[in-house]
């Protein structure tokens, strides 16, 4: 199973989680989320985000100031 790719670079929190949260709610369980963001303060956000909305925080990385979130919608999650 690949990843959906969603790149929210140049967007400043809460813009990326929001978008990530309609992303995930338009796919189905089980499938994954690889989310591209350039603020440092998303950081916190998503994790925060996962842990509350039940979705999976698989992967996080940063490299050369893009963080990647990889995201595995959860069971009946709503979301945002």
């Amino acid at each position: 199973m690949s990843d959906t790719v969603f790149d929210v670079r140049g967007f400043f929190c809460p813009l990326p989680v929001l978008k990530a949260a309609r992303a995930l709610r338009a796919m189905s369980p089980g499938e994954r989320l690889r989310v591209l963001v350039s603020d440092r303060a998303s950081v916190a956000e998503f994790r925060a985000f996962c842990r509350e909305s039940g979705h999976a925080l698989v992967a996080f990385t940063e490299e050369d100031g893009t963080y990647v979130f990889v995201i595995r919608r959860g069971e009946g999650s709503a979301g945002l």
